[in-house]
């Protein structure tokens, strides 16, 4: 179960760069000339995480967006487990995923418009941190009087949901990073 789109589905994911390794993996015990230029990036629609092989020539930079298929920059793709980033790409994750929710912030409104009981005792609301009973009621009251416009008319709208921005990129990193959750929103992750 999780949110995000394509417009065609032909097309391939879009990636945002994480950490760009020009002469490969430190662990890599290949002579340097055998060693290929990564990159860790995470994906904009469904939040996976890959581990890009570059062309020798690639011009891509933390925080660019490239596709995750062989391409001008990218030789080759593979999904990887949040345990196979980079250090420095473990830290860049939270300012990309902050970046991905401010860049299409209709779609992840309309989660809170939108969302849906989980189990007949499970709301997807609830699954947010720090969103109990009290408050998932509160964001329900709210939207059926209308949908909510942005982020900001969520805060003004639902009594005691502070940054409702940073409770998605918190479960979104959540998702991301443990790989036992029951019930994903956001961040696929392939079995």
């Amino acid at each position: 179960m999780t949110t995000g789109h394509r417009d065609d589905e032909s097309s391939a994911p879009t990636a945002v760069v994480l950490d760009f390794l020009p002469h490969g993996r430190s662990d890599d015990e290949r002579p340097q000339y055998e060693k290929e230029p990564l990159a860790y990036a995470v994906s904009v629609e469904e939040f996976r995480l890959f581990e890009l092989v570059l062309t020798e020539d690639a011009d891509v930079s933390i925080g660019d967006r490239v596709s995750v298929e062989r391409g001008d920059d990218v030789e080759r793709a593979r999904g990887i487990d949040y345990e196979d980033l980079s250090g420095g790409a473990r830290s860049e994750l939270e300012y990309a995923i902050e970046d991905i929710v401010d860049a299409d912030e209709d779609r992840f409104v309309e989660f809170y418009n939108e969302a849906q009981p989980i189990t007949t005792r499970l709301h997807a609301l609830n699954l947010l941190p720090g969103i109990g009973k009290k408050l998932r009621n509160n964001v329900l009251e709210a939207r059926k009087r209308r949908p909510f416009a942005n982020f900001e008319d969520i805060e003004a709208r639902v009594n005691g949901l502070h940054d409702p921005k940073d409770v998605l990129v918190e479960r979104i990193l959540e998702e991301i990073e443990e790989s036992d959750l029951k019930y994903r929103i956001f961040a696929r992750r392939d079995e």
